[in-house]
């Protein structure tokens, strides 16, 4: 059983990677290793945050981490929110407000092609390694569903019909862009036992 720690207090994706990795990990999150730090993600890419943010635990705290960060990145307005997408309506604002955002921007647009990207920066065994996992989708018009946590609700992946919001957990993890990159960490890790 491989003890690592994910850098995050996120309860949502913290119950997301622990279902993914599966039985072969414990997963300890932030306050479990008593971390309270604000990381600073500072970085204009995802990658670049991500290990921001693994490097940072690993530094100060010496733990073998994994970090991640998402984006979503709707083609009619150049990729935004991208790397801002947990700040899309300003630094105090939540998803309800991100979201509520993403819609009034995209009122009137018939393009809604987007995708949802997770880079997550795994450090074990003193060496770093990157992740990607994306999927393609588009925005809806209105939320739909109340699964899920952040763009859930108006994010209907490709060949799905429904939003990650009105999907079961098993579903939307089976397919989503931090499930691509969690699974292919953990191949990773198993392929270096």
């Amino acid at each position: 059983m491989k003890e690592i720690v994910f850098a995050t207090n996120n309860a949502h994706k913290l119950r997301e990677a622990r279902e993914i990795l599966g039985g072969g990990f414990i997963v300890h999150s932030l306050s479990d290793i008593n971390c309270h730090d604000e990381i600073p993600e500072t970085a204009e890419s995802l990658e670049g945050n991500a290990l921001i943010k693994a490097r940072w635990i690993k530094e100060r705290y010496g733990y073998d981490c994994f970090a991640d960060d998402t984006g979503l990145m709707v083609d009619v307005l150049h990729g935004a929110p991208g790397v801002y997408s947990a700040r899309f309506a300003g630094p105090e604002c939540d998803a309800k407000a991100n979201t509520a955002l993403l819609i009034e921007k995209m009122s009137g647009q018939s393009c809604r092609t987007a995708r949802f990207t997770t880079v997550v920066a795994l450090i074990l065994n003193g060496r770093e390694q990157i992740f990607t996992g994306t999927v393609e989708g588009e925005i809806a018009e209105h939320p739909q569903g109340n699964a899920g946590f952040g763009y859930d609700p108006v994010f209907i992946p490709e060949n799905r019909g429904c939003s990650f919001a009105e999907m079961s957990e098993e579903e939307k993890n089976s397919i989503s862009h931090r499930g691509r990159a969690l699974r292919a960490m953990a191949e990773a890790i198993s392929a270096e036992s």
